[in-house]
């Protein structure tokens, strides 16, 4: 046995050994802090002696500042419950707050009073993905949005090809496809937003099963108040507080509308990859800058890796939302016997989604290169331009110009004055790529 961890860490630690990893970071501080409000409670209610319950709680400061954390290696792959990390943080609080009052100080008669691993791990949980909501996830976001709104102002009248299916369509303004891109991100925030309330509601001071055995009645509410308090977050205590144990929807909820997140993030980075293709035989319609090489062999290529990396981060967030799913239904009567397993994919994918997005922001939206020539060239080459033809001379015969348009390589225009008898002034009238842009009518 080893350090300030005791008897019950040394044996997880023997037991548990798939080789998974420690607990997040961002867990372990929602732990600590539960667990030094919790000391602050307990003292004020007279539970414990108030140097007792200081002690405790100056303890769990340390921790949730970061400090001790080589003192908590059992296994993310352990007890469902989490038991084995809510005995590692009781243990090394305990021989921290033992070392500060030269008594000892017992790791569940004392830091875990009021409490069971069924609520507080949970509770833990919840605590650690609405912070890590709030200040990774949607701050990332936000700096995607930012970005891009940014961009679509910077470029308020050029205009471009359309496309759907990946082929070419009715014109559109450039500004209208990044303002497309920061409301999908705008909905995001939006929904996550929305969601942390149901995902702040604690069942601390359900203890086992949900019924409250040894908790003091006003133990759980006064704890979920200061802790709602002092970190700002729209945290109520769950009723009852056994459906918060039993059930992880909440989890599910938060962790589908992460990868909802992801999956828009991810939708604007495949859109950069095809935009910046080329330089010859690709769009072209942007340059993306990278100063890394893109080739071992091939000198001078440039390659979207900043898009290809949020790419594959939100592909592991969606992975991460599988194993959340799969471990809500993993409970049975009064618990979820997969609480760790949620934890570490729920928070994970909340991180890499808020990474990703600050990320494409900043180093792929923000120092993009607009290439209007190439998107004008290709805009009035278009074919497609005929669909403003077919209210006047109907859908066949604007496919047959369009037809004719691509099979020769002229403009729908020169098409338009060999196949329709429309006089030139209204052609130039109904083909005028602006007015289509903006879905004017005539």
């Amino acid at each position: 046995m080893n350090g300030l961890y005791g008897p019950q860490t040394q044996l997880a630690l023997d037991y548990f050994t798939i080789g998974g990893g420690p607990m997040p970071v961002a867990f372990l501080w929602a732990l600590a802090r539960i667990k030094e409000t919790a000391a602050l409670v307990n003292g004020e209610l007279g539970l414990l002696p108030e140097e007792l319950a200081m002690a405790v709680a100056n303890a769990a400061r340390e921790v949730a500042a970061g400090q001790h954390h080589e003192q908590f290696p059992v296994d993310r792959y352990q007890t469902g419950s989490g038991t084995s990390s809510n005995m590692n943080m009781n243990e090394v609080l305990a021989s921290l707050a033992t070392r500060q009052l030269g008594y000892t100080v017992h790791p569940n008669d004392h830091v875990n009073l009021c409490q069971s691993s069924n609520d507080t791990i949970p509770s833990a949980i919840r605590l650690a993905a609405c912070r890590q909501i709030r200040d990774v996830c949607l701050v990332g976001l936000a700096t995607l949005e930012e970005t891009i709104r940014t961009q679509g102002n910077a470029h308020p009248k050029i205009l471009k090809t359309g496309r759907t299916h990946l082929m070419d369509a009715v014109p559109i303004f450039l500004t209208m496809e990044f303002m497309t891109w920061a409301e999908q991100i705008a909905w995001s925030r939006e929904r996550l937003e929305k969601l942390l309330p149901h995902l702040g509601r604690l069942p601390l001071g359900g203890t086992a099963v949900g019924n409250g055995i040894n908790a003091h009645p006003w133990f759980a509410d006064e704890v979920v108040a200061r802790l709602s308090r002092e970190e700002q977050l729209p945290l109520s205590r769950a009723h009852p507080a056994s459906a918060a144990m039993a059930g992880q929807e909440a989890l599910l909820e938060a962790s589908g509308q992460v990868r909802t997140a992801a999956v828009a993030v991810a939708k604007i980075a495949e859109d950069l990859r095809w935009m910046n293709s080329g330089p010859l035989m690709g769009l072209g319609e942007i340059r993306l800058t990278n100063p890394l090489a893109g080739s071992s062999i091939m000198p001078g290529k440039v390659n979207p890796s900043i898009p290809e990396a949020v790419l594959q981060a939100c592909i592991q967030v969606m992975a991460c939302d599988t194993a959340v799913a799969m471990g809500a239904r993993g409970g049975n009567f009064q618990l979820n016997t997969m609480l760790p397993l949620l934890a570490c994919n729920l928070l994970e994918a909340i991180r890499l989604t808020g990474h990703a997005a600050r990320l494409l922001g900043e180093k792929a939206v923000a120092t993009l290169q607009v290439d209007q020539r190439r998107m004008a060239a290709a805009l009035h080459s278009n074919p497609i331009l005929a669909t403003a033809l077919v209210p006047e001379i109907g859908y066949d015969k604007a496919a047959q110009i369009a037809r004719k348009a691509a099979a020769e390589g002229c403009t729908v225009l020169e098409a338009a004055r060999l196949l329709t008898d429309i006089p030139e002034e209204q052609l130039e009238v109904l083909l005028d790529v602006t007015r289509l842009a903006t879905g004017e009518n005539l």
